[in-house]
């Protein structure tokens, strides 16, 4: 685990999506960087094909929409 220096701007932008998304700062900074980084190597897939390969990736089966 290291320490990573970021805009004070980008912290604040990350502090409220993480309130939105229920997730740490921490926990919403790295799936920023980890969906970053997958989107960098698949500049083909969209953010929704990059979020299913890493459920499908998981074993995870996503809820139908219709039933949630």
């Amino acid at each position: 685990m290291g320490i990573v220096k970021i805009d004070e701007e980008l912290h604040e932008d990350v502090r409220r999506a993480s309130a939105v998304m229920c997730r740490s700062i921490n926990a919403q900074a790295e799936f920023w960087m980890k969906i970053g980084m997958l989107a960098e190597a698949n500049p083909t897939l969209s953010f929704n094909d990059i979020v299913k390969m890493q459920l499908d990736a998981a074993v995870l089966q996503p809820v139908d929409a219709e039933l949630a």
